[in-house]
């Protein structure tokens, strides 16, 4: 059984995609809003539970609760995961795999996994670490229940903070940019609806070529630069204006920010 505590917008993407792997007769879900979490449940056709009864009951527990949260949540389950013994996924920024392991009692398998809202419509990434006491036959399993969720891969753990900078902020970054474009086509005359549809579909198209091609990023934009174009006159005015050293600045922020979730 998979159990998920949290249920928010993270915690739901991931839920949707295990849903597509393991069916929602194998699946519980609890959360702090009734709402969201029957929502949810009705959608995905799996039951609805508490904390306590998921911590006692499942095989794989997720935690889509905040970083500040966690250690007051598994204090609280204890008793129940000192019994059962589930293995713990963790989606909290910041908190070790170690650190999750301590406040659920210690003993305990843990997976650290970093996902993206992408993941609900399979387009995502998984970032994944784990703790000494998770087996492989377990990984295996989690790794084959996210598989719908997009890319799922091994990262070691020191790496994690960048990891979830580079995924899991990268969506909020692209978002701003694709309305940036889309203001600039809407003051050039086009509708915005029109613009952002086709600026959305432009980012998805660029990022699909670049992994499906395997190409660098770097030549896949000199091939649209022709010289003297209306591209490469674009490109100059985003280099101006130190477009990829702030994009750089973000995603090392966003890393460092990450990084101190855990110390608080």
């Amino acid at each position: 059984m998979f159990g998920f505590i949290g249920v928010g917008n993270m915690g739901s993407a991931v839920a949707t995609a295990v849903h597509k792997r393991v069916g929602g007769q194998r699946m519980t879900l609890c959360g702090r809003t009734p709402e969201k979490v029957e929502a949810l449940a009705c959608r995905l056709e799996c039951a609805v539970t508490d904390a306590k009864t998921a911590a006692a009951s499942c095989r794989y527990l997720f935690l889509g609760v905040k970083p500040q949260d966690m250690g007051t949540l598994l204090e609280g389950l204890r008793p129940q995961l000192q019994e059962n013994r589930p293995v713990l996924v963790s989606m909290a920024a910041g908190l070790t795999a170690a650190q999750i392991e301590e406040m659920a009692g210690g003993g305990l398998p843990v997976m650290r996994i970093m996902p993206n809202t992408p993941v609900a419509l399979g387009c995502g990434v998984i970032m994944y670490c784990k703790n000494e006491l998770l087996t492989g036959e377990e990984e295996q399993a989690l790794v084959e229940a996210l598989s719908p969720a997009g890319i799922v891969d091994p990262l070691p753990e020191h790496l994690m903070d960048a990891g979830s900078a580079l995924c899991g902020c990268s969506p909020a970054f692209t978002d701003l940019y694709m309305e940036a474009m889309a203001d600039g086509a809407v003051a050039c005359g086009i509708p915005r609806a029109k613009a952002l549809k086709y600026a959305a579909a432009a980012v998805a198209g660029a990022a699909r070529l670049a992994l499906e091609t395997g190409e660098h990023p770097g030549a896949l934009k000199d091939k649209v630069c022709s010289p003297g174009g209306s591209t490469i006159q674009g490109v100059r005015v985003l280099e101006n204006h130190a477009f990829r050293g702030a994009v750089m600045e973000a995603v090392i922020t966003a890393a460092g920010a990450s990084g101190n979730l855990g110390k608080k």
